[in-house]
């Protein structure tokens, strides 16, 4: 389907100083596209816009909706822009869709409104460290107040430049593990993007952050003794003789980032194995030296080391606090690949064409 472009008639520029916080800041335009009777409409990109909603529009309601989150980064030697791995993001969001009870979208429309948006607005990518991070979104729009799927929906995208995820950039987080509150459970949306996740974290992630700590670490619903994530991220753990990560399930997200720390530490010697990690178990081997470093990674914040992990009232050091090696690593090496710099996996970038201006 061709795309719809309408030209912001006095786009502002890229605000200058690189304060950019994380999605507060977006661009001049936007992508959208509606479903309804059964099909989509035209597509489009428009100049950024706010989105009027009927009071009973069933998201309002029942949180029918999905999203995903993906980067694009600058290239320092050529000026080139590239997206990271959008494919991935593409196939979870459709994966997300199906369980949410919502229309898919087309991969190649998907693609094509990723890469016009970005060409459009691509003086607003910012240089690295910093990046352009982008949300595309699902929305039910039926207004009724029905228990049911809706009929209607809106996808869009928004765009805009973000600096760290975390206040003060890559320094050791210290995390509580969550021993009351549950993420998501077995047959549960615990693997669907979708904002009912994260609404059920913020009173335990708050709760956390009042008693000094910078995340949580969510446990298995039903023992309540492995470990599944942290906030929003997955979580690994390195050992001498190997990596451990917790398996996917339908608790878990699929992280496109996750994947590829695996790849990567396979490449680089490390045993990658994907078992529950026990939380007791972590934590002794954290008091003894057996476990060296741990780490969270994702879209947002990319690798980022562990300092401590609260739990039954102690707090275990990893390592010596600080960022190993594995996970310095590994960050780096991934940064590396997002803006083009690096000779390995170039299958994992997608550059951003430079369109013909209608």
């Amino acid at each position: 389907m061709e795309i719809k472009i309408t030209r912001h008639p006095n786009p502002p520029a890229l605000p200058a100083g690189g304060n950019y916080g994380f999605g507060s800041v977006f661009t001049p335009h936007m992508f959208q596209v509606e479903f309804a009777d059964g099909a989509w409409g035209e597509p489009s990109i428009q100049p950024f816009h706010d989105i009027a909603l009927h009071p009973a529009a069933k998201v309002l309601h029942y949180g029918q909706e999905i999203f995903e989150g993906m980067k694009a980064y600058a290239n320092p030697s050529d000026g080139s822009v590239h997206m990271f791995r959008p494919s991935m993001n593409i196939t979870r969001f459709n994966r997300s869709c199906s369980r949410m009870c919502m229309p898919k979208v087309d991969p190649e429309l998907f693609m094509d409104a990723l890469m016009r948006l970005i060409d459009l607005d691509r003086a607003w990518v910012p240089e690295s460290p910093s990046a352009l991070y982008i949300r595309p979104t699902m929305i039910s729009t039926q207004p009724s107040l029905g228990v049911r799927a809706s009929d209607r929906y809106l996808f869009y995208i928004i765009i805009g430049p973000v600096g760290s995820y975390f206040t003060g950039g890559i320094n050791p987080l210290r995390v509580k593990v969550e021993e009351r509150y549950v993420r998501s459970a077995p047959g549960g949306v615990g693997s669907a993007k979708t904002g009912g996740n994260y609404a059920a974290a913020l009173l335990p992630i708050k709760q956390a952050q009042d008693e000094g700590f910078d995340q949580i670490v969510w446990l298995d619903a039903r023992t309540m003794k492995t470990i599944e994530e942290m906030g929003a991220m997955n979580l690994a753990f390195v050992y001498e003789d190997r990596v451990i990560s917790a398996p996917l399930s339908d608790t878990i997200l699929h992280g496109v980032t996750r994947e590829s720390v695996g790849v990567l530490c396979r490449e680089s010697g490390l045993n990658w194995v994907e078992t529950p990690p026990v939380v007791a178990d972590i934590c002794n081997d954290a008091d003894s030296g057996r476990l060296l470093e741990a780490f969270a990674c994702g879209t947002a914040a990319v690798v980022t080391p562990i300092k401590s992990l609260f739990f039954q009232g102690a707090e275990h050091v990893v390592g010596d606090g600080g960022e190993g090696a594995v996970t310095a690593m590994l960050r780096k090496t991934l940064c590396s690949i997002h803006t083009g710099t690096s000779k390995r996996h170039p299958e994992w970038i997608e550059r951003v064409p430079q369109f013909e201006v209608v």
